[in-house]
């Protein structure tokens, strides 16, 4: 089906013919501002290279990577606790794109319908969360803070509820209430800085995947089921990291910072789009309780992958595993086996007829 909503960007017209002979068009056309446009307000480049003395939010991360302090170290919204979506820019003006009319809108079409009916696993989208589903970015970010503290001299205490505090919690809370680091609030962003520009260091050094993640990959590539892959890094760095991993070719969609999503729903929504598959055919591999609620906030399954949170913690996720090696081709039919075809679809509710009442005459006989 072709749909209108394949991006989650505005994208700018197509250059004009070199036959058009008007030369009063505007070179460049300007876009009002959004909530979702600022994110080349939150991103700063640098060279390496450069000697400058650059402020802490102006430091290097990683050979002229941007530096999103607030998401990769940050604790995101879950989104879409009562359907809404985000708004996109078209020609014809701003359009707010929401859950259902996401699933409104990617219907099947009849040539689609009959495609998929002869190869079931093309009808479903598989989303994939970027931290600890298709990279280990645990152990990176635990890393980054060892190395942030060899640097400033201070011990980090072995236990283990901080480590899971430096995982899960905000970078600004984890420097002020659990390790109490920082003078004031100039001495916290400076460490916060400091602490994604290691991040960024260390990614350049990932080069494998969570263990069974290709050959799942490799599967789905097989049998045809599109997939996306979501993060909160920039696009420069997820697509130097895939190809590093040899991953890149599994991925028909990526979502990243640039397409200015402000939730993890909001990302999975993207993605939907981007996948031309509605919402409620959508199934999202994830490691956090959050990113579970935020994909049953889309309608979507969600499959928990057993990691830094335990089982009991993935207790919402429509079917919990231990690793990739679980998991076979046919568990996406059968996620929505027990559902029907028309699983979520919008359905009317029948009103019962009531009986044509009797029409009372008086009959007068002469």
């Amino acid at each position: 089906m072709a749909s209108a909503f394949r991006s989650s960007s505005w994208a700018p017209p197509a250059a004009a013919s070199p036959r058009c002979t008007v030369s009063r068009l505007p070179a460049k056309l300007t876009i009002p501002s959004r909530k979702f446009a600022r994110v080349d307000k939150r991103r700063v480049y640098t060279a390496k290279a450069s000697g400058k003395d650059h402020g802490p939010d102006e430091k290097n991360a990683g050979g002229g990577f941007p530096c999103p302090t607030s998401k990769v170290f940050g604790k995101e919204a879950i989104g879409a606790e009562y359907g809404e979506g985000f708004e996109t820019f078209r020609m014809d003006g701003p359009l707010k794109v929401d859950v259902d009319y996401l699933n409104n809108k990617l219907q099947e079409s009849f040539l689609q319908r009959i495609r998929h009916a002869m190869k079931p696993d093309e009808t479903y989208g598989l989303i994939f969360s970027w931290d600890n589903v298709v990279a280990n970015t645990s152990s990176l970010k635990l890393s980054a803070w060892e190395q942030l503290a060899v640097e400033e001299g201070i011990n980090i205490p072995q236990n283990g509820q901080i480590q899971r505090s430096m995982l899960h919690m905000a970078a600004e809370d984890v420097l002020r209430k659990v390790l109490f680091w920082g003078d004031g609030a100039g001495d916290v962003d400076r460490l916060k800085s400091r602490l994604v520009q290691i991040y960024y260091d260390n990614l350049l050094k990932l080069s494998r995947p969570v263990e069974g993640l290709r050959e799942w990959l490799d599967a789905l590539y097989t049998a045809g089921a599109p997939c996306a892959v979501v993060s909160c890094l920039d696009r420069r760095s997820m697509m130097e990291a895939l190809e590093r991993m040899d991953l890149r070719k599994y991925f028909q969609a990526v979502v990243s910072e640039e397409d200015g999503m402000e939730s993890i729903a909001h990302r999975f929504l993207s993605a939907a789009v981007k996948l031309d598959r509605k919402p409620a055919k959508c199934i999202v591999f994830e490691d956090d309780p959050r990113g579970i609620a935020a994909a049953h906030n889309c309608t979507m399954m969600a499959v928990g992958l057993i990691g830094p949170h335990r089982a009991y913690e993935l207790v919402q996720a429509d079917l919990t595993v231990g690793g990739f090696s679980e998991l076979s081709v046919i568990n996406v039919r059968r996620l929505f086996a027990h559902k029907g075809f028309h699983f979520m679809d919008p359905q009317k509710q029948l009103a019962e007829k009531a009986p044509p009442k009797r029409k009372l005459t008086i009959d007068t006989f002469f």
